[in-house]
């Protein structure tokens, strides 16, 4: 009989609930503590650790690479070759007084073996004083001559050497030498027909012909023909043989291979020239039968300087 009474809305009522806004800023606080004091911890450690390595590198410095104790007082130079000492010590860039622990010796053996003239370097440590340097130096064999125009006019020669692995040289001056030198510059078979923009001092000629013109001045200067003749030209412009000249006017043709072959075979016609009493006007020993040999008369042709054969290089020992 009576009206039913509506539900009340809980919305409206007051109801004790969690403060639970209070409880996340406790949490959000206590996590800014502790990113805080992470942070403080991490700075700390590569502070101290950065203060560790600068006082160990100081104290390295002090004790090792300023230490007078480890002074360089004596720069021990020995060369298998003709470079005097002291250029060798300028060229190597050390001075006495450096510290021989804190000198980069990689960088010594690099300067020096950028010299063309130089072929290698042994560069040592000799505790507690001494920089020991062992050089081994290239030796010139062959020369080439290069015209070039001057500036006022005309032309010039330049001359580059080489030696038996084709690497190219610049005359070493008088003034850097350790003995006087006692040859002429044109002492030097000379090598043309090849190309001079490929005469680079410091690098090395590949080129077959080239190659093949420096083993035979090698295996002449072995053979018994160096005290007979001398070489003073070889062209290398053919590709497939080379065209040698002799102080004596002799022109001989030679094949790329087995010089010392041909060699043998050029002694043995010199022996019978001396027989018949004659002398070589043009051989061509390139031919391996029947070679073709054209006789000239001995009263015209010069005498060939008395010497005797020698090996290519005397090396001192131990350098």
């Amino acid at each position: 009989m009576w009206p039913k009474r509506k539900p009340k809305n809980r919305r409206l009522g007051r109801e004790q609930v969690l403060d639970v806004k209070l409880r996340s800023s406790q949490v959000r606080a206590a996590r800014t503590r502790l990113t805080t004091i992470s942070l403080g911890v991490v700075f700390a450690t590569f502070f101290g650790l950065y203060l560790f390595y600068r006082a160990g590198d100081c104290a390295l410095d002090c004790l090792v690479y300023q230490n007078k104790a480890f002074a360089i007082e004596e720069v021990d130079v020995q060369t298998d070759g003709v470079i005097a000492v002291d250029q060798l010590r300028r060229w190597a860039g050390v001075k006495v007084g450096e510290n021989l622990l804190a000198l980069d010796l990689a960088r010594v053996k690099r300067d020096l073996e950028m010299i063309p003239l130089v072929q290698s370097v042994s560069v040592e440590r000799i505790w507690p004083h001494t920089l020991r340097l062992r050089i081994t130096e290239r030796e010139p064999i062959a020369q080439v001559n290069v015209p070039r125009p001057r500036p006022d006019g005309g032309l010039e020669l330049s001359v580059y050497q080489l030696d038996a692995a084709g690497w190219v040289m610049l005359p070493l001056e008088p003034r850097h030498r350790a003995t006087p030198h006692n040859q002429p510059d044109d002492s030097l078979p000379v090598i043309c027909g090849i190309n001079a923009n490929a005469l680079q001092p410091g690098g090395r000629l590949a080129a077959p012909q080239v190659q093949a013109a420096l083993q035979l001045l090698v295996a002449f200067e072995q053979s018994p023909m160096a005290g007979r003749v001398d070489l003073t030209r070889v062209d290398v412009s053919s590709p497939e043989v080379l065209a040698v000249t002799t102080g004596q006017g002799s022109e001989v043709t030679f094949g790329l291979t087995d010089f010392e072959q041909q060699l043998r075979r050029w002694h043995a016609v010199i022996e019978q020239a001396q027989k018949v009493g004659g002398a070589v006007g043009t051989l061509d020993l390139a031919v391996t039968n029947n070679i073709p040999l054209r006789w000239l008369e001995a009263s015209a042709v010069p005498p060939a300087p008395a010497k005797s054969p020698k090996p290519l290089r005397p090396k001192k020992k131990h350098v």
